[in-house]
């Protein structure tokens, strides 16, 4: 009998079934009945109370009542979009939804694995916040401003644009300004947790910075065929930005995940990033108010990114749109046919509610759009925040050479200023499949198509 056997049989994935072969294995050594397993097996599993100070089948039984004491025996149902997602994604969501505070769920098309709730992934929870169906970028983020350059300055003032990233902004791990840049944030309440009191300073010293892994900043043409609010329908300049709340964000995430876990000791261990936080308990609170903190210090972080990029340059911003994904909203939303206020945590998810903007980004080489929601209630009114990754990082440095790179994005007219191999085009989804899986989530209003491209150079940690 082998782990899908017991799986067949009612046997949790996981924890539940590594105990279990390792029954079998005793119950074989001991001598017993081969023929007599199947059925020893079903009688632990239907009553594995009986069986907890069994020699051969306690640590079997008591991984069973773990499941069962701390999870749902019937996972709440969720729909995805999309298609091809790695079985482990799938496992991941599968898992989330097992959770006794999960009230409701939705798997984006762009989704991958992740750390406890896969990337892509939207959880609603009853009163209780996951860090980590946060993430580790708490309140990752998208902005676009559209400035009033002509189209023809991406190519005739190239090297000024150029400049303008390089001044204005830092990539790198340990990104900072030496002389820092001023933000009202940093005059809020940031000793709202230990962990924030403590990071004030590297927040201070970071801020403006846009960090590594898949944050960008980069020029493009924005393509609008019905104008959009004051904006004249046409081909424009546009400056577009990814990153988040830098390492103040992932010391937020990591100290209380930790704390998460410490909290829930008996969740099986393949749930251990799903550990919570009940918002009715001081840590949880705490948590809650350190994330809008993160929030509104990722949007100071594109503000002035923003600010200084057009200063720089001298001109006047036409349009701006902004975004969170990484964060965790309290909505009302219909959870089994009643209207209620739940937690919706979109880990690498955009906010899609009805008439919501938000920027879906593909690649350096592939475009993005600038969507308008339509509030699909069993999506909890998101849409994917990208195209999503098809290869991890590593295979993606293993499977490119920038010498076959570099000529793909020459032809598709972009300049490349920095990035790693893991970050190339062909590391990522087919935007145009992505978005054709969720129409009826969101309506495209316009194209961003990248020309001037900045992340961080090869060989930083990645901190998306």
């Amino acid at each position: 009998m082998n782990a899908q056997e017991l799986i067949r049989r009612g046997v949790p994935a996981g924890e539940a079934t590594r105990q279990g072969l390792g029954f079998i294995t005793r119950y074989i050594q001991a001598g017993h009945d081969p023929h007599a397993l199947a059925g020893v097996v079903d009688r632990v599993v239907a009553a594995p109370e009986t069986h907890v100070n069994d020699a051969e089948a306690g640590s079997f039984a008591r991984a069973l009542l773990q499941y069962r004491n701390t999870l749902r025996e019937t996972p709440v149902p969720w729909q995805s979009w999309g298609s091809g997602f790695e079985d482990e994604a799938l496992r991941q969501m599968d898992r989330a939804c097992q959770l006794p505070v999960s009230v409701a769920a939705a798997l984006m098309p762009d989704a991958h694995v992740g750390y406890g709730l896969p990337i892509g992934g939207v959880l609603a929870t009853d009163n209780a916040v996951i860090p980590y169906a946060v993430g580790v970028d708490i309140a990752c983020r998208m902005k676009l401003t559209v400035l009033d350059l002509p189209v023809e300055d991406l190519d005739l003032r190239r090297d000024a644009l150029t400049a303008a990233i390089e001044a204005e902004t830092r990539f790198g791990i340990g990104a900072k300004f030496q002389r820092r840049r001023e933000h009202p944030v940093m005059d809020a309440d940031w000793s709202v947790s230990p962990v924030t009191r403590q990071q004030k300073e590297r927040a201070a010293a970071q801020l403006g910075t846009s960090g590594s892994g898949n944050h960008f900043v980069e020029f493009g043409v924005f393509t609008n065929d019905q104008p959009i609010g004051d904006l004249a329908a046409g081909r424009h300049v546009a400056l577009l930005s990814h990153s988040g709340s830098r390492g103040t964000g992932a010391a937020v995430c990591n100290h209380y995940s930790k704390l998460a876990m410490r909290l829930n000791p008996d969740l099986p261990r393949e749930h251990r990033y799903l550990a919570w936080l009940g918002l009715d308990r001081p840590e949880g609170q705490e948590y809650w108010a350190a994330m809008e903190l993160m929030g509104a210090y990722a949007a100071a972080n594109h503000a002035l990114i923003h600010r200084h990029i057009a200063a720089h340059l001298g001109v006047q911003v036409r349009l701006d749109v902004e975004n969170h994904h990484n964060f965790a909203w309290k909505e009302t939303h219909m959870i089994d046919g009643v209207e209620r206020e739940v937690v919706v945590h979109r880990k690498g998810a955009t906010p899609a509610g009805k008439g919501v903007l938000g920027i879906i980004p593909g690649s350096m080489a592939a475009p993005g759009f600038l969507v308008r929601g339509k509030g699909d209630p069993a999506a909890l009114k998101s849409a994917s925040h990208g195209a999503g990754r098809a290869m991890s990082r590593t295979r993606a440095v293993a499977t490119f050479a920038w010498d076959k790179v570099l000529p793909v994005l020459r032809d598709q007219g972009v300049n490349l200023i920095s990035a790693g191999l893991d970050e190339v085009p062909g590391a990522y989804k087919d935007i145009h499949q992505v978005m054709a899986a969720q129409t009826d989530l969101v309506e495209v209003l316009a194209r961003f198509d990248p020309k001037l491209v900045k992340m961080a150079p090869a060989g930083e940690q990645p901190e998306d």
